[in-house]
């Protein structure tokens, strides 16, 4: 069992460290952050792969946490059958929001400001997904109507199917659509705060000229008086002669985006490395603050070898929250890039792989030697 405060798991590259923080990633989401393709975490030449978990505060006894299990079945296309319980009780993934919290800071993330939509995108579903079950529910449902309908316009591009077909996708569509996309809205309003006064504490002198802002972009805008389902069933008939050309559906909140603004301006085309990597620590220490205030417990954090990539400076702020969490995980491939005063505090767990390829977890192993890591 692991205790509460920070945890430190530390060995060379490719033996396990990521995978850790993968299960627990598991066991919060029902999906990995790492790979849409299920298979993939099925150990090569096994076919089950199952993770099981006590989650509960720690004063709360071991028989009255909750039990969280996540199986995965290879099947014979590369892909998995899935199963979730919760304390027994089939789960789907949309509906673990509320039973293990978590924040997530990966290498990937690094490029949260100026790399793909996408990227931000699912930093604002997980993030929303988090905050309420409904959304999860939402956003499934919507990713099956833009499923079927993608699938529609392709074989009506081929005719194999009539435009008449797309209506009753073009209703499940645009009711889910408006329901992720109003969700998206509420949520950004609600980390203004947050983002703004995480953005003080990492750079103060920075923030009192150019506050740190989150916008919505969408190729769906709504027209003075609309609503968002008016503005979405408006672009659909724009776009549904180009939609058909193309086969697939060309509006919606699958291609909206979230901007990183400073005095109005984006910062992917102007911020500096340093500005950028301040904006996306902000985001993440918004993330605790807003899922904290839920409720009062505060998120786990699990940060995947990420202090390598921050200077001192943000080092130092990142190892104060840390400090003041009920427990976190942190991976690295060498203790010495870990802050010597969370060290000081942390438990250490050294990473290690077998001749066979087994990784195993080793409690408290050379904290006092942190060049044995380095890989």
């Amino acid at each position: 069992m692991f205790e509460a405060g920070p945890q430190l798991v530390w060995g060379p590259n490719a033996a396990g460290k990521t995978s850790l923080l993968e299960a627990i990633v598991l066991l919060a989401w029902g999906r990995s952050h790492r790979t849409s393709t299920e298979g993939e975490l099925v150990r090569w030449g096994e076919e089950l792969a199952r993770i099981e978990a006590r989650i509960g505060r720690a004063d709360t006894p071991p028989e009255a946490r909750d039990a969280v299990e996540v199986a995965l079945v290879r099947t014979g296309t590369g892909g998995a059958r899935k199963r979730i319980r919760v304390n027994g009780v089939a789960r789907r993934a949309a509906g673990l929001g509320g039973v293990l919290r978590t924040v997530l800071f990966a290498p990937e993330e690094m490029l949260l400001v100026a790399g793909s939509p996408s990227l931000r995108r699912e930093a604002l579903d997980r993030l929303a997904g988090q905050r309420s079950a409904a959304y999860g529910r939402e956003l499934a449902t919507y990713g099956r109507a833009l499923q079927q309908r993608n699938g529609l316009l392709r074989a009506i591009r081929e005719e194999q199917a009539t435009r008449a077909e797309l209506r009753f996708w073009d209703q499940a569509f645009l009711e889910s659509g408006t329901a992720v996309r109003e969700e998206r809205h509420r949520l950004l309003l609600a980390l203004d705060a947050p983002l703004a006064a995480a953005h003080r504490e990492i750079a103060p002198d920075e923030a009192a000229i150019e506050p740190l802002r989150l916008t919505y972009a969408t190729n769906a805008p709504q027209h003075p008086g609309e609503s968002v389902r008016d503005a979405l069933t408006r672009r659909l008939a724009e776009t549904a002669e180009k939609e058909v050309w193309n086969g697939t559906t060309l509006i919606g909140p699958h291609r909206d985006d979230l901007v990183f603004e400073m005095g109005g301006r984006p910062l992917a085309s102007f911020a500096s490395r340093g500005q950028q990597r301040t904006a996306i620590l902000a985001f993440k220490l918004a993330e605790l603050d807003l899922l904290t205030a839920l409720d009062g417990r505060p998120p786990l954090l699990l940060l995947d070898d990420v202090f390598s990539e921050l200077d001192p400076e943000r080092r130092a702020h990142l190892v104060r929250r840390i400090a003041g969490l009920p427990q976190a995980f942190v991976t690295t491939t060498t203790l010495e890039d870990i802050d010597p005063a969370l060290r000081s505090v942390g438990t250490a767990w050294a990473v290690t792989v077998d001749a066979d390829g087994t990784s195993r977890l080793e409690r408290g192993a050379a904290a006092d030697e942190p060049g044995r890591g380095d890989g």
